[in-house]
């Protein structure tokens, strides 16, 4: 929790920072698109569903590689897991998919399952419990970042067609959520596997092609131009009204705007910039819809580099955030100033509190006595979001009235993923979105916390982070991980500054988008179950 001691954030704020803030925000918005007098498009009648991305989204879909952001909706829609969360609640449920039952062991190292009947992979040739230990065997093969999830297990045994038994090495009270995670073992078609496999297990052919379950099958997929998905006629489940899903990829925000107005997408799932919400919102065109998420606006801090190789001006550094300022500034209709230190919808209020108490005047101190030369830094953002460019500007802006000189710069995802092995070539600073792997604190904890996990960008390391860590693995208890959150925190190389919805505006006859969401999985939405409602488009 950002601890105020009863100050309000106006008496806090100095008039000049004020002053520059809303100078740096009426300049961002200036750049932003509106709703205007954008008309509503028709309803689809070719079944052909047109959304985008913005910018390349940086992997290849494949599952066991995958791990970014807007993508996961290639994931999502062509493979599927044992387990799943449900749709269209902010409660995180699980609930089946492949699987049909399962059991935990009190210990939880034995896990049983009952597997659906009746599916079929893409290639035609019938998922069975064979696929599992084939599944499991390629993820760990591949050792990418969601290689983890499957590395405790020991043994996959099966018993007949749709019956298994996962054993694992050491007890996991988060296993069950790593099935069902987005990022999760997705089962993959054994035959197809093997008749592709090449030198690299199948990874030069899942850049284009994938071997999965799901309702659409990956149709194309031309790096930095377009991905489009084909609905699989083999499907077990309902078929889908759209038969095929068009994502070209846009390269900046006003273009995405100006296409969804014009009518040419059906949707904006990501990357709506805070100078056009409240257009969208007042308009009375489009539908919005703002979804609960465990998404997180984060900054990250750079221990290897110039000034904040000091623990000291690290945690200096983060009284300086005015969390407050910048949820309002960039994520106006969408985010909240954070008070836990996980990402929403993860703990109860009352763990993991973010005890920093907002005090620019920490930072000014200690740079004051600093030669000119280590007073400069450089802020770093994913160049596919715009909030979190106007986020750096207003940060940038504030650093400036304490004698530090920020620079501002964006990188794209991919590059931001390699610095974890050279954390040297990393910005200062790092302002990123990010999410869970699945609802359980540990799938947070470990992938950013941990040294040389997934989503530890600048390589930030604590021993007792990670024994804290570990322990809750095994016992799930959410104090266990409240107190490696708060010693996290207390390293100064995180903080977790705004809490994020999904922003989501759509043409109006666009039906079932609450429905096809999942708060476990941002900016993704399930395609099969979008309908369209052809009395919406006269509203």
């Amino acid at each position: 929790m950002n601890l105020k001691s009863g100050i309000s954030t106006a008496k806090r704020r100095s008039i000049a920072a004020v002053a520059v803030i809303s100078a740096v925000a009426l300049t961002a918005a200036g750049c932003g698109g509106s709703s205007g007098s954008a008309t509503a498009s028709k309803p689809s009648t070719d079944h052909v569903l047109r959304l985008s991305f913005l910018q390349d989204p940086g992997q290849p879909p494949d599952p066991d590689i995958f791990y970014s952001g807007q993508g996961l909706v290639l994931t999502q829609n062509t493979y599927e897991g044992l387990l799943r969360y449900k749709p269209g609640t902010e409660t995180p449920t699980l609930e089946p998919l492949l699987a049909t039952e399962w059991t935990a062991s009190p210990d939880n190292k034995v896990f049983t399952f009952a597997l659906r009947e009746g599916v079929t992979f893409h290639d035609g040739t019938p998922f069975t419990s064979a696929a599992i230990k084939t599944s499991f065997d390629r993820r760990l093969a591949v050792n990418q970042g969601p290689a983890y999830m499957v590395s405790d297990v020991e043994s996959v045994t099966t018993d007949g067609d749709f019956a298994a038994t996962i054993t694992l090495t050491e007890p996991n009270s988060a296993f069950l959520a790593y099935l069902a995670s987005p990022y999760g073992p997705r089962m993959m078609s054994p035959t197809a596997l093997a008749a592709n496999a090449g030198t690299d297990n199948a990874q030069t052919y899942l850049t284009t092609n994938d071997v999965g379950t799901g309702p659409y099958s990956l149709d194309r997929a031309e790096v930095g131009s377009h991905y489009s998905l084909a609905a699989y006629d083999g499907y077990w489940g309902e078929k889908p009204y759209f038969t095929q899903v068009e994502l070209p990829v846009i390269t900046d925000a006003s273009s995405q705007q100006l296409q969804f107005n014009n009518g040419e997408l059906d949707a904006i799932t990501y990357g709506v910039p805070s100078s056009a919400v409240q257009s969208y919102i007042d308009g009375g065109v489009f539908s919005t819809q703002s979804l609960p998420t465990m998404m997180s606006d984060y900054m990250y801090v750079n221990p290897n580099k110039g000034m904040f190789t000091d623990q000291a001006v690290r945690r200096a550094f983060l009284q300086s955030v005015d969390t407050d300022a910048l949820a309002k500034q960039a994520y106006f209709g969408r985010g909240e100033a954070a008070e836990q230190v996980y990402p929403p919808n993860m703990m109860a209020a009352e763990f993991a509190q973010q005890n920093i108490t907002h005090d620019p005047t920490v930072l000014e101190n200690l740079v004051s006595s600093m030669p000119a030369d280590k007073k400069s830094i450089v802020i770093g953002y994913d160049s596919s979001s715009s909030d979190n460019q106007l986020a750096a500007n207003l940060l940038s802006a504030n650093l400036s009235q304490i004698g530090v000189t920020a620079s501002v710069q964006s990188f794209p995802t991919a590059q931001i993923f390699e610095w974890a092995g050279d954390p040297g070539a990393g910005p200062d600073v790092l302002l990123n979105l990010g999410w869970p792997d699945a609802p359980p604190p540990y799938t947070w904890g470990h992938i950013s916390f941990d040294q040389g996990a997934g989503l530890n960008y600048l390589n930030c390391s604590s021993p007792e982070v990670s024994a804290l860590l570990a322990e809750g693995l095994t016992t799930g208890s959410d104090q266990t991980f409240s107190d490696a959150a708060v010693k996290a925190s207390e390293t100064g190389c995180w903080m977790n500054l705004v809490d994020v919805s999904d922003f989501i505006v759509a043409q109006p006859w666009l039906k079932g988008i609450e429905e096809s969401h999942m708060v476990s999985a941002p900016t993704s939405l399930n395609f099969a179950t979008l309908t369209v409602d052809n009395a919406g488009a006269n509203k």
